[in-house]
């Protein structure tokens, strides 16, 4: 079967493919990411990530069907909750720019596959085009910092971005640039263009394709995966095995 943009998230596509999702949750904790990729888990989408969706649903065309399909966004009495009445307001005032609406007027929701260390891949790009840039629309809280690992990292690095946008760039094969169109869910909404230099890109790919290659091999059942230990998962399926001493617990 052919991938297309009606079967792209199913399992079958998704056992098949590799996709910059999968990649980061194998990062975060390998034996989650295969219980999902079973069946055996499932996470259900945060309000934030449907707010995401909500404004890619209006700058791809698919508001109709994404209402129709997702009734989470409606009140009892047919009226929308509150955060999509704020993504309306998203929506509007990146509407009101000139160059986010430019970068965002491309071809929307481009399927694409290729390999990256001979695993293959597939991406879908929110506003591609062709022969010019790669952009991608993200809806954040703010733009501030994020702590993670005990470290101070942009946003973009925080939750991945970069990888993603190296492996959009590989997959796409000609070296395009790739923009973030980023909006803010403040009160006043901030928005940003921001591009990711090749070099930075490149660094992004070599971690890919080190870990890819394992990650596939997991999927196919050739290697066990490990296990985070903190994750919901790992949390459902602990197993208690030995006392342990309280103060050798980590609690950061």
């Amino acid at each position: 079967m052919q991938l297309d943009f009606d079967n792209y998230y199913t399992r079958d596509m998704n056992m098949a493919y590799m996709s910059v999702s999968q990649f980061k949750a194998f990062q975060a904790c390998e034996s989650a990411a295969l219980a999902e990729l079973t069946g055996q888990y499932r996470t259900e989408p945060t309000g934030a990530m449907l707010v995401g969706s909500y404004v890619d649903a209006h700058f791809s065309g698919e508001m109709d069907t994404f209402k129709t399909t997702h009734p989470e966004l409606f009140k009892k009495d047919g009226s929308l909750k509150s955060e999509f009445v704020q993504a309306d307001s998203i929506i509007a005032r990146i509407e009101r720019d000139d160059m986010m609406r430019t970068y965002l007027a491309g071809q929307h929701q481009v399927v694409m596959t290729g390999l990256i260390a001979d695993i293959p891949f597939k991406i879908r790009i929110d506003s591609y085009h062709a022969d010019k840039v790669i952009v991608d629309l993200k809806v954040m809280r703010d733009f501030k910092p994020i702590w993670k690992h005990g470290t101070r990292m942009h946003w973009i690095e925080a939750w991945g971005y970069d990888i993603q946008g190296a492996v959009y760039q590989a997959v796409e094969g000609h070296s395009l640039p790739f923009i973030i169109a980023a909006a803010s869910k403040e009160d006043t909404t901030d928005i940003s263009l921001l591009g990711i230099s090749d070099h930075h890109l490149s660094d992004c790919l070599h971690t890919v394709k080190a870990l890819a290659p394992r990650f596939d091999q997991i999927k196919k059942g050739l290697v066990e995966p490990t296990r985070c230990e903190t994750c919901a998962w790992c949390r459902q399926t602990k197993i208690i095995t030995s006392v342990l001493d309280y103060t050798m617990e980590d609690y950061e």
